[in-house]
């Protein structure tokens, strides 16, 4: 990339920093992923600074990213052959107005903090709808416009998602599963020993369960790949003292809950790993976008 384009991808960034938070919370709702719905977020702002090179006004910036990032979220859902459901019925005769009925409503703090992956339950435009105003407090219009349908099928797509959210929500409370969630969960030897390892700043030892050919993503910041270059890596750690590693898993996925001291309970970052028999073969690190762990459930390991 030519430093003219780096200047102007930054400044592209700079000026969608403040929506990235909002962006994500709605990818990853709408894939049922906190880890993927950041993938698409990564999606949707390289797509948006390509086509904005193209455009010859400015658009409304909000409103067109997140269009954006409904396309790119309904491509990922198409990929996995996720259930699309029915068209909405937009004829407007029996839609009553839902948005001012209050035993309709679905309570935001309800909405913010249901399991991410309860939202991949529901058909993709209700899920659309649910999301962007009952997360993100999004206007019928504004969903209208962003989503390129009528008020009429906004309606109509909230009332049914927030209707299917409720009964799955009832079907999900009082059950065993509450208790089993809150359970540590199981990680390999692997990761509990270079989470030891990392704990212990014992680097060199960190070093050698690399693969030769490692990967190294750390979000916003840089990709490396083999054991030479990434192992540059750990000296951003080894000049920190304010973070102790705990083996962990998200959405299945085991890596490295990072807290802020052995006895914190508060997790400020999630370090995904991928090993390999008994090294280490991917390092992906959010740091530099902890949004991406506001809303994830972490489950620390034994």
């Amino acid at each position: 990339m030519s430093a003219a384009l780096q200047q102007a991808r930054r400044e592209f960034l700079a000026l969608v920093e403040q929506m990235r938070p909002d962006l994500h919370r709605y990818c990853a709702r709408m894939v049922g992923s906190v880890i993927d719905g950041e993938d698409v977020v990564q999606d949707t702002l390289a797509r948006g600074f390509y086509e904005l090179s193209a455009l010859q006004e400015m658009p409304a910036l909000r409103a067109w990213l997140f269009r954006i990032a409904h396309n790119r979220a309904l491509d990922y859902v198409r990929r996995y052959e996720r259930r699309m459901g029915e068209p909405l019925d937009e004829t407007t005769a029996e839609i009553m107005d839902y948005e001012s009925d209050p035993e309709v409503l679905l309570p935001r703090e309800q909405a913010v903090t249901l399991a991410v992956a309860r939202f991949a339950q529901l058909v993709p435009t209700q899920r659309s709808c649910v999301i962007l105003k009952d997360v993100l407090d999004y206007s019928l219009e504004e969903i209208a416009e962003a989503l390129e349908i009528s008020v009429a099928a906004v309606k109509a797509a909230l009332h049914r998602g927030r209707t299917r959210l409720r009964a799955l929500s009832a079907l999900a409370a009082g059950t065993a599963s509450d208790a089993v969630d809150a359970m540590p969960v199981e990680v390999s030897p692997t990761v509990r020993r270079y989470a030891a390892l990392f704990n212990s700043r014992d680097w060199d030892a960190v070093r050698e369960m690399l693969i030769d050919d490692v990967r190294l993503e750390v979000l916003e910041a840089t990709s490396r790949r083999g054991r030479k270059d990434v192992g540059v890596y750990f000296n951003n750690y080894a000049n920190r003292s304010n973070w102790y590693m705990v083996a962990a898993r998200l959405e299945g996925r085991e890596g490295l809950a990072v807290l802020r001291s052995p006895e914190s309970l508060q997790v400020v970052n999630f370090i995904e790993l991928t090993a390999n028999g008994e090294y280490i073969a991917r390092i992906r690190d959010f740091h530099h976008v902890s949004y991406v762990i506001r809303d994830a459930d972490i489950r620390l390991g034994v």
